[in-house]
Protein backbone atom coordinates (compact mmCIF):
# COMPACT_ATOMS: atom_id res chain seq x y z
CA UNK A 1 0.00 0.00 0.00
CA UNK A 2 2.76 2.22 -0.95
CA UNK A 3 4.45 3.99 -3.79
CA UNK A 4 6.22 2.58 -6.01
CA UNK A 5 8.38 5.64 -6.23
CA UNK A 6 9.23 5.14 -2.90
CA UNK A 7 10.23 1.88 -3.15
CA UNK A 8 12.22 2.74 -6.19
CA UNK A 9 13.80 5.68 -3.94
CA UNK A 10 14.96 3.35 -1.35
CA UNK A 11 16.31 0.43 -3.74
CA UNK A 12 18.30 3.51 -5.52
CA UNK A 13 19.37 4.75 -2.07
CA UNK A 14 20.81 1.01 -1.07
CA UNK A 15 23.05 1.07 -3.83
CA UNK A 16 24.70 3.92 -3.62
CA UNK A 17 28.72 4.24 -3.19
CA UNK A 18 28.41 6.85 -0.78
CA UNK A 19 25.39 5.73 1.17
CA UNK A 20 24.30 8.53 3.47
CA UNK A 21 22.39 7.58 6.72
CA UNK A 22 18.24 8.03 5.59
CA UNK A 23 16.25 10.33 7.35
CA UNK A 24 12.61 9.29 6.34
CA UNK A 25 10.02 12.17 7.25
CA UNK A 26 6.83 11.77 7.59
CA UNK A 27 3.74 12.55 9.31
CA UNK A 28 1.96 9.72 12.14
CA UNK A 29 0.23 6.95 10.43
CA UNK A 30 1.60 8.19 7.00
CA UNK A 31 2.95 4.44 7.20
CA UNK A 32 7.20 4.78 7.54
CA UNK A 33 7.61 2.15 9.87
CA UNK A 34 5.56 -0.22 7.57
CA UNK A 35 7.59 1.18 4.51
CA UNK A 36 11.14 0.05 6.07
CA UNK A 37 9.69 -2.83 6.73
CA UNK A 38 8.34 -4.14 3.68
CA UNK A 39 11.95 -2.55 1.69
CA UNK A 40 13.53 -4.83 3.77
CA UNK A 41 11.85 -7.86 2.57
CA UNK A 42 11.76 -7.30 -0.67
CA UNK A 43 15.84 -6.55 -0.75
CA UNK A 44 16.57 -9.60 1.13
CA UNK A 45 17.97 -7.47 3.99
CA UNK A 46 18.17 -8.70 8.04
CA UNK A 47 16.22 -5.50 9.77
CA UNK A 48 17.45 -4.87 13.27
CA UNK A 49 14.97 -2.57 14.42
CA UNK A 50 14.55 -0.52 17.17
CA UNK A 51 12.14 1.56 18.45
CA UNK A 52 13.49 4.48 20.38
CA UNK A 53 10.47 5.58 22.33
CA UNK A 54 11.04 2.58 24.08
CA UNK A 55 14.60 2.60 25.13
CA UNK A 56 14.77 6.05 26.17
CA UNK A 57 18.45 5.48 28.01
CA UNK A 58 19.60 5.26 24.73
CA UNK A 59 19.98 9.15 24.24
CA UNK A 60 22.57 9.07 26.91
CA UNK A 61 24.46 6.38 24.58
CA UNK A 62 24.04 8.14 21.60
CA UNK A 63 25.36 11.54 23.31
CA UNK A 64 29.45 10.02 23.81
CA UNK A 65 29.02 9.78 19.99
CA UNK A 66 31.66 6.72 20.56
CA UNK A 67 30.46 4.60 18.22
CA UNK A 68 31.98 1.64 19.77
CA UNK A 69 29.54 2.28 22.76
CA UNK A 70 26.87 2.80 20.88
CA UNK A 71 27.13 -0.02 18.62
CA UNK A 72 27.53 -2.30 21.36
CA UNK A 73 24.32 -1.04 22.99
CA UNK A 74 22.26 -1.62 20.21
CA UNK A 75 23.29 -5.06 19.41
CA UNK A 76 22.36 -5.91 22.84
CA UNK A 77 19.08 -4.68 22.51
CA UNK A 78 18.32 -6.68 19.15
CA UNK A 79 20.58 -9.50 20.46
CA UNK A 80 22.60 -9.97 16.99
CA UNK A 81 25.63 -8.21 15.04
CA UNK A 82 24.51 -4.93 13.34
CA UNK A 83 27.41 -3.89 11.46
CA UNK A 84 27.35 -7.78 9.61
CA UNK A 85 26.72 -8.05 5.63
CA UNK A 86 23.36 -7.91 4.24
CA UNK A 87 21.95 -6.02 7.92
CA UNK A 88 19.65 -2.94 8.22
CA UNK A 89 19.71 -0.71 10.98
CA UNK A 90 16.24 0.67 11.58
CA UNK A 91 16.14 3.37 14.24
CA UNK A 92 12.30 4.15 14.78
CA UNK A 93 11.03 7.29 16.87
CA UNK A 94 14.18 8.86 16.63
CA UNK A 95 12.54 12.00 17.84
CA UNK A 96 11.96 10.62 21.29
CA UNK A 97 16.16 10.45 21.51
CA UNK A 98 17.54 13.57 19.54
CA UNK A 99 20.72 12.54 20.22
CA UNK A 100 21.10 9.55 17.93
CA UNK A 101 20.75 12.66 15.25
CA UNK A 102 23.59 14.17 16.00
CA UNK A 103 25.38 10.07 16.01
CA UNK A 104 24.76 9.63 12.51
CA UNK A 105 27.76 11.90 11.35
CA UNK A 106 29.50 8.89 12.66
CA UNK A 107 27.26 6.09 11.49
CA UNK A 108 28.33 7.46 8.01
CA UNK A 109 32.04 8.11 8.47
CA UNK A 110 33.01 4.88 10.43
CA UNK A 111 30.53 2.75 9.41
CA UNK A 112 29.85 3.58 5.52
CA UNK A 113 28.52 0.24 4.33
CA UNK A 114 25.87 -0.22 7.30
CA UNK A 115 22.75 0.80 5.48
CA UNK A 116 21.28 3.03 8.62
CA UNK A 117 17.52 4.31 7.65
CA UNK A 118 16.00 6.43 10.57
CA UNK A 119 11.85 7.31 10.65
CA UNK A 120 10.34 10.13 13.12
CA UNK A 121 7.42 12.63 13.26
CA UNK A 122 7.46 16.20 15.11
CA UNK A 123 11.60 16.22 14.84
CA UNK A 124 11.31 20.16 14.72
CA UNK A 125 9.53 20.14 18.27
CA UNK A 126 12.44 18.09 19.93
CA UNK A 127 15.29 20.24 17.90
CA UNK A 128 14.24 23.48 19.33
CA UNK A 129 15.22 22.02 22.86
CA UNK A 130 18.72 21.38 22.07
CA UNK A 131 21.21 23.21 20.87
CA UNK A 132 23.14 20.65 18.67
CA UNK A 133 22.94 21.24 14.60
CA UNK A 134 22.06 18.52 12.24
CA UNK A 135 24.83 16.44 10.59
CA UNK A 136 24.30 18.13 7.39
CA UNK A 137 25.95 17.02 3.96
CA UNK A 138 25.96 13.33 5.81
CA UNK A 139 22.55 12.34 6.30
CA UNK A 140 19.94 12.05 3.46
CA UNK A 141 16.10 12.77 3.71
CA UNK A 142 13.08 11.49 2.11
CA UNK A 143 9.28 12.60 3.31
CA UNK A 144 6.72 9.94 2.82
CA UNK A 145 3.23 11.56 1.86
CA UNK A 146 -0.12 10.04 2.80
CA UNK A 147 -1.63 7.90 -0.40
CA UNK A 148 -2.59 9.73 -3.64
CA UNK A 149 -5.67 9.39 -5.41
CA UNK A 150 -4.31 6.70 -7.72
CA UNK A 151 -2.74 4.90 -4.76
CA UNK A 152 -6.07 4.86 -3.05
CA UNK A 153 -7.93 3.31 -6.38
CA UNK A 154 -4.81 0.76 -6.39
CA UNK A 155 -6.21 -0.34 -3.64
CA UNK A 156 -9.83 -0.21 -3.35
CA UNK A 157 -10.84 -0.18 -7.00
CA UNK A 158 -8.03 -0.90 -9.32
CA UNK A 159 -10.29 -1.60 -12.35
CA UNK A 160 -10.51 2.49 -12.42
CA UNK A 161 -7.00 3.13 -12.84
CA UNK A 162 -6.69 2.47 -17.08
CA UNK A 163 -9.51 5.22 -17.33
CA UNK A 164 -6.91 7.71 -15.56
CA UNK A 165 -4.35 6.91 -18.09
CA UNK A 166 -5.75 7.60 -20.66
CA UNK A 167 -7.52 10.72 -19.70
CA UNK A 168 -6.99 13.33 -22.18
CA UNK A 169 -8.77 16.72 -23.30
CA UNK A 170 -7.64 15.68 -27.34
CA UNK A 171 -9.07 11.95 -26.86
CA UNK A 172 -12.29 10.22 -26.81
CA UNK A 173 -13.82 11.14 -23.31
CA UNK A 174 -14.03 8.41 -21.06
CA UNK A 175 -17.46 6.38 -20.57
CA UNK A 176 -19.78 8.79 -18.64
CA UNK A 177 -20.20 4.85 -16.27
CA UNK A 178 -16.71 5.19 -15.49
CA UNK A 179 -16.35 8.64 -14.92
CA UNK A 180 -19.28 8.50 -12.72
CA UNK A 181 -17.58 5.79 -10.69
CA UNK A 182 -14.28 7.88 -10.49
CA UNK A 183 -17.02 10.64 -8.46
CA UNK A 184 -18.06 8.39 -6.14
CA UNK A 185 -14.59 6.86 -5.56
CA UNK A 186 -13.36 10.82 -5.06
CA UNK A 187 -15.87 11.56 -2.54
CA UNK A 188 -14.53 8.11 -0.62
CA UNK A 189 -10.93 9.58 -1.05
CA UNK A 190 -12.46 12.90 0.42
CA UNK A 191 -13.97 11.11 3.35
CA UNK A 192 -11.15 8.46 4.24
CA UNK A 193 -8.21 10.21 3.06
CA UNK A 194 -4.97 8.67 2.30
CA UNK A 195 -3.66 7.49 5.51
CA UNK A 196 -2.92 3.87 5.18
CA UNK A 197 -4.32 2.74 7.95
CA UNK A 198 -7.77 4.50 7.17
CA UNK A 199 -8.02 2.71 3.71
CA UNK A 200 -6.69 -0.69 4.66
CA UNK A 201 -9.87 -0.33 7.24
CA UNK A 202 -11.78 0.77 4.70
CA UNK A 203 -10.84 -1.68 2.56
CA UNK A 204 -11.57 -4.68 4.50
CA UNK A 205 -14.50 -3.72 6.20
CA UNK A 206 -16.19 -1.59 3.50
CA UNK A 207 -16.89 1.05 6.34
CA UNK A 208 -16.73 4.25 6.29
CA UNK A 209 -17.77 3.93 10.02
CA UNK A 210 -14.40 1.82 10.68
CA UNK A 211 -12.10 4.88 8.55
CA UNK A 212 -13.87 7.12 10.90
CA UNK A 213 -12.60 5.61 13.75
CA UNK A 214 -9.39 5.10 12.43
CA UNK A 215 -8.92 9.26 12.39
CA UNK A 216 -10.54 9.49 16.04
CA UNK A 217 -7.53 7.20 17.21
CA UNK A 218 -5.24 9.15 14.76
CA UNK A 219 -5.91 12.30 16.02
CA UNK A 220 -5.68 10.95 19.59
CA UNK A 221 -2.41 10.23 19.09
CA UNK A 222 -1.63 13.85 18.27
CA UNK A 223 -2.83 14.87 21.23
CA UNK A 224 -0.60 12.60 23.13
CA UNK A 225 2.23 13.35 20.75
CA UNK A 226 1.80 16.97 21.21
CA UNK A 227 2.13 16.72 25.32
CA UNK A 228 5.03 15.10 24.72
CA UNK A 229 7.15 17.21 22.37
CA UNK A 230 5.42 20.40 22.40
CA UNK A 231 7.23 22.93 25.13
CA UNK A 232 4.59 22.82 27.91
CA UNK A 233 3.78 27.07 27.09
CA UNK A 234 3.40 26.15 23.70
CA UNK A 235 1.04 23.14 24.18
CA UNK A 236 -2.47 24.82 24.37
CA UNK A 237 -1.76 27.15 21.16
CA UNK A 238 -0.16 23.71 19.33
CA UNK A 239 -3.48 22.62 19.76
CA UNK A 240 -5.50 25.19 19.13
CA UNK A 241 -3.85 25.93 15.77
CA UNK A 242 -3.78 21.78 15.03
CA UNK A 243 -7.69 21.65 15.22
CA UNK A 244 -7.97 25.49 13.46
CA UNK A 245 -6.17 24.73 10.24
CA UNK A 246 -8.72 22.22 8.57
CA UNK A 247 -11.78 24.34 9.16
CA UNK A 248 -9.99 27.64 7.50
CA UNK A 249 -8.83 25.47 3.91
CA UNK A 250 -8.05 27.81 1.39
CA UNK A 251 -8.73 30.84 3.53
CA UNK A 252 -5.85 33.93 3.99
CA UNK A 253 -4.18 33.25 7.29
CA UNK A 254 -5.20 36.08 10.46
CA UNK A 255 -3.69 35.22 13.26
CA UNK A 256 -6.17 36.95 15.51
CA UNK A 257 -8.66 34.28 14.04
CA UNK A 258 -6.33 31.38 15.14
CA UNK A 259 -6.08 32.76 18.87
CA UNK A 260 -6.80 35.89 20.31
CA UNK A 261 -5.37 34.68 23.64
CA UNK A 262 -1.70 35.06 22.41
CA UNK A 263 0.65 37.36 20.13
CA UNK A 264 0.84 37.26 17.08
CA UNK A 265 4.30 36.07 16.72
CA UNK A 266 3.55 33.33 18.76
CA UNK A 267 0.93 31.66 16.35
CA UNK A 268 3.54 32.57 13.41
CA UNK A 269 6.17 30.31 15.53
CA UNK A 270 3.46 28.37 16.20
CA UNK A 271 1.94 27.87 12.54
CA UNK A 272 5.71 27.30 11.13
CA UNK A 273 6.60 24.47 13.45
CA UNK A 274 3.59 22.28 12.43
CA UNK A 275 4.66 23.62 8.58
CA UNK A 276 8.39 22.54 9.36
CA UNK A 277 6.66 19.17 10.71
CA UNK A 278 4.55 18.83 7.48
CA UNK A 279 1.69 18.43 9.77
CA UNK A 280 0.42 21.38 7.45
CA UNK A 281 1.73 23.30 4.46
CA UNK A 282 1.68 26.82 3.49
CA UNK A 283 0.75 28.84 0.14
CA UNK A 284 2.56 32.04 -0.10
CA UNK A 285 0.93 34.64 -2.23
CA UNK A 286 3.31 35.14 -5.02
CA UNK A 287 3.57 38.01 -7.92
CA UNK A 288 3.84 35.59 -9.97
CA UNK A 289 5.73 37.63 -12.63
CA UNK A 290 8.87 34.71 -13.36
CA UNK A 291 10.38 31.57 -12.38
CA UNK A 292 11.18 30.59 -9.37
CA UNK A 293 7.53 31.66 -8.31
CA UNK A 294 9.17 31.74 -4.46
CA UNK A 295 11.51 34.67 -5.57
CA UNK A 296 8.54 36.71 -4.95
CA UNK A 297 6.72 35.08 -2.56
CA UNK A 298 5.53 36.27 0.76
CA UNK A 299 6.11 35.15 3.98
CA UNK A 300 3.65 37.38 5.57
CA UNK A 301 0.72 36.31 3.02
CA UNK A 302 -0.26 32.83 3.08
CA UNK A 303 -3.32 30.39 3.10
CA UNK A 304 -2.85 27.03 4.92
CA UNK A 305 -3.75 23.19 3.42
CA UNK A 306 -3.85 20.07 6.36
CA UNK A 307 -1.55 17.00 5.59
CA UNK A 308 -4.75 14.73 4.48
CA UNK A 309 -8.17 15.04 3.26
CA UNK A 310 -9.88 12.33 5.45
CA UNK A 311 -8.21 13.35 8.87
CA UNK A 312 -9.25 17.43 7.56
CA UNK A 313 -12.80 16.61 7.27
CA UNK A 314 -13.02 14.31 10.82
CA UNK A 315 -11.77 17.19 12.50
CA UNK A 316 -14.79 19.28 10.95
CA UNK A 317 -17.01 17.12 12.03
CA UNK A 318 -18.07 16.25 8.49
CA UNK A 319 -19.29 12.48 8.82
CA UNK A 320 -20.33 10.69 5.34
CA UNK A 321 -23.94 11.48 5.58
CA UNK A 322 -22.70 15.31 5.18
CA UNK A 323 -19.92 14.21 2.39
CA UNK A 324 -23.21 12.20 0.65
CA UNK A 325 -25.81 14.79 0.80
CA UNK A 326 -23.63 17.42 -1.10
CA UNK A 327 -24.37 18.13 -4.87
CA UNK A 328 -21.51 18.95 -7.42
CA UNK A 329 -21.06 22.64 -6.92
CA UNK A 330 -21.27 22.15 -2.95
CA UNK A 331 -18.46 19.60 -3.22
CA UNK A 332 -16.51 21.58 -5.16
CA UNK A 333 -16.99 24.81 -3.76
CA UNK A 334 -17.64 24.52 -0.08
CA UNK A 335 -15.56 24.28 2.63
CA UNK A 336 -12.21 24.08 0.62
CA UNK A 337 -12.38 20.53 0.69
CA UNK A 338 -11.49 20.12 -3.16
CA UNK A 339 -8.72 22.93 -2.89
CA UNK A 340 -7.55 20.78 -0.06
CA UNK A 341 -7.70 17.99 -2.55
CA UNK A 342 -5.77 19.49 -5.37
CA UNK A 343 -3.36 21.35 -2.77
CA UNK A 344 -2.15 17.76 -1.20
CA UNK A 345 -1.41 16.08 -4.84
CA UNK A 346 0.29 19.09 -6.33
CA UNK A 347 2.58 19.19 -3.28
CA UNK A 348 3.18 15.47 -3.85
CA UNK A 349 3.98 15.87 -7.39
CA UNK A 350 8.12 16.55 -5.80
CA UNK A 351 7.66 12.61 -4.58
CA UNK A 352 9.17 13.21 -1.46
CA UNK A 353 12.60 14.57 -2.84
CA UNK A 354 12.31 18.53 -2.33
CA UNK A 355 10.13 20.68 -0.11
CA UNK A 356 6.92 21.58 -0.74
CA UNK A 357 6.38 24.55 -2.25
CA UNK A 358 3.21 25.96 -3.32
CA UNK A 359 1.71 29.20 -4.57
CA UNK A 360 -1.06 31.69 -4.78
CA UNK A 361 -1.91 34.67 -6.83
CA UNK A 362 -3.81 37.67 -5.15
CA UNK A 363 -4.60 40.98 -6.13
CA UNK A 364 -6.40 42.91 -3.55
CA UNK A 365 -8.06 46.52 -5.07
CA UNK A 366 -11.02 48.31 -3.73
CA UNK A 367 -12.98 46.96 -6.88
CA UNK A 368 -11.02 44.46 -8.71
CA UNK A 369 -10.17 42.10 -6.18
CA UNK A 370 -8.34 38.54 -7.70
CA UNK A 371 -7.42 35.32 -6.07
CA UNK A 372 -6.42 32.46 -8.10
CA UNK A 373 -6.07 28.98 -6.20
CA UNK A 374 -2.78 27.81 -6.77
CA UNK A 375 -0.19 28.72 -9.30
CA UNK A 376 2.30 26.20 -10.46
CA UNK A 377 5.76 26.60 -12.75
CA UNK A 378 6.18 23.31 -15.47
CA UNK A 379 7.71 23.18 -18.37
CA UNK A 380 9.61 26.97 -18.17
CA UNK A 381 5.40 28.01 -17.84
CA UNK A 382 3.75 29.69 -15.14
CA UNK A 383 0.14 28.21 -15.19
CA UNK A 384 -2.46 29.56 -13.07
CA UNK A 385 -4.49 26.67 -11.35
CA UNK A 386 -8.54 27.41 -10.50
CA UNK A 387 -10.80 24.65 -8.26
CA UNK A 388 -14.37 25.50 -9.35
CA UNK A 389 -17.46 24.28 -10.54
CA UNK A 390 -18.81 26.84 -13.26
CA UNK A 391 -18.45 28.05 -16.64
CA UNK A 392 -15.26 29.66 -18.43
CA UNK A 393 -17.36 32.96 -18.30
CA UNK A 394 -17.36 32.79 -14.84
CA UNK A 395 -13.79 32.53 -14.51
CA UNK A 396 -12.47 36.58 -13.27
CA UNK A 397 -9.66 36.17 -11.57
CA UNK A 398 -8.27 33.53 -14.19
CA UNK A 399 -9.23 36.48 -16.43
CA UNK A 400 -7.28 38.97 -14.74
CA UNK A 401 -4.63 37.09 -14.06
CA UNK A 402 -4.05 36.30 -17.78
CA UNK A 403 -4.05 39.73 -18.81
CA UNK A 404 -2.33 40.85 -15.97
CA UNK A 405 0.51 37.78 -16.80
CA UNK A 406 0.07 37.45 -20.64
CA UNK A 407 -0.64 34.08 -20.03
CA UNK A 408 -1.51 31.29 -22.83
CA UNK A 409 -2.91 28.70 -21.35
CA UNK A 410 -4.78 28.13 -18.10
CA UNK A 411 -5.92 25.03 -15.57
CA UNK A 412 -9.46 24.45 -14.31
CA UNK A 413 -10.54 21.64 -12.06
CA UNK A 414 -14.02 20.81 -11.43
CA UNK A 415 -16.06 17.34 -11.89
CA UNK A 416 -16.66 17.48 -15.29
CA UNK A 417 -15.07 15.70 -18.25
CA UNK A 418 -11.62 16.39 -19.57
CA UNK A 419 -11.77 19.19 -22.52
CA UNK A 420 -9.88 22.02 -23.82
CA UNK A 421 -11.52 25.12 -25.17
CA UNK A 422 -10.12 28.50 -26.16
CA UNK A 423 -11.68 31.36 -23.91
CA UNK A 424 -11.98 34.89 -25.65
CA UNK A 425 -13.28 37.95 -22.79
CA UNK A 426 -13.36 41.58 -22.42
CA UNK A 427 -11.98 42.75 -18.91
CA UNK A 428 -12.64 46.21 -17.68
CA UNK A 429 -9.02 47.80 -17.26
CA UNK A 430 -8.01 51.68 -16.25
CA UNK A 431 -7.52 52.23 -19.67
CA UNK A 432 -10.42 50.79 -21.07
CA UNK A 433 -11.67 47.35 -22.12
CA UNK A 434 -9.21 44.42 -22.85
CA UNK A 435 -9.79 41.51 -25.00
CA UNK A 436 -8.42 38.31 -23.32
CA UNK A 437 -7.70 35.13 -24.87
CA UNK A 438 -5.82 31.87 -23.90
CA UNK A 439 -6.75 28.09 -23.75
CA UNK A 440 -8.46 27.20 -21.03
CA UNK A 441 -7.68 23.25 -19.89
CA UNK A 442 -9.91 21.74 -17.38
CA UNK A 443 -9.83 18.42 -16.07
CA UNK A 444 -12.01 16.42 -13.57
CA UNK A 445 -10.67 16.95 -10.03
CA UNK A 446 -9.55 12.69 -10.03
CA UNK A 447 -6.94 13.81 -12.91
CA UNK A 448 -4.41 15.83 -11.19
CA UNK A 449 -1.72 13.42 -11.20
CA UNK A 450 -2.69 13.33 -15.27
CA UNK A 451 -1.68 16.69 -15.56
CA UNK A 452 1.78 16.55 -15.71
CA UNK A 453 1.92 13.44 -18.34
CA UNK A 454 -0.92 15.49 -20.49
CA UNK A 455 0.91 18.92 -20.37
CA UNK A 456 4.13 16.96 -21.90
CA UNK A 457 2.16 14.91 -24.43
CA UNK A 458 -0.78 16.89 -25.51
CA UNK A 459 -0.24 20.91 -25.17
Amino acid sequence: MFSRNAIKYLDRWLAKKRRKPLILRGTRQVGKSTLVRLFAKSAKLSLREINLEKHLFLDDIFKTLDMKIIIRELEALVRNPINAPGTLLFLDEIQATPHALQALRYFYEEYPDLPVITAGSLLEFTLTDHSFSMPVGRVEYYHLYPLTFREFLAVIDPTLLPYLDTLSPLSEAIPLVAHQHLLQRLRDYFFVGGLPEAVLSFHEDQSLLEASAVHRSIVSTYQDDFSKYAKQNDLLLIQKIFNYIPKALGQKIKYTNISRDNRSAQVKRGVSLLTKARICHQIKHSHCSGIPLAAESSDAVYKLIFMDIGLANHICGIDWRTMAAFDDRQLVNEGGIAKQFIGQHLIDISEGLKQPSLHYWLREKKSANAEVDYVIATGGRILPVEVKAGTSGSLKSLHQFAFSKNTKLAIRFDLNPASLQQVEHTIRTAGGNQQVNFSLLSLPLYGVQELERIMVNDL
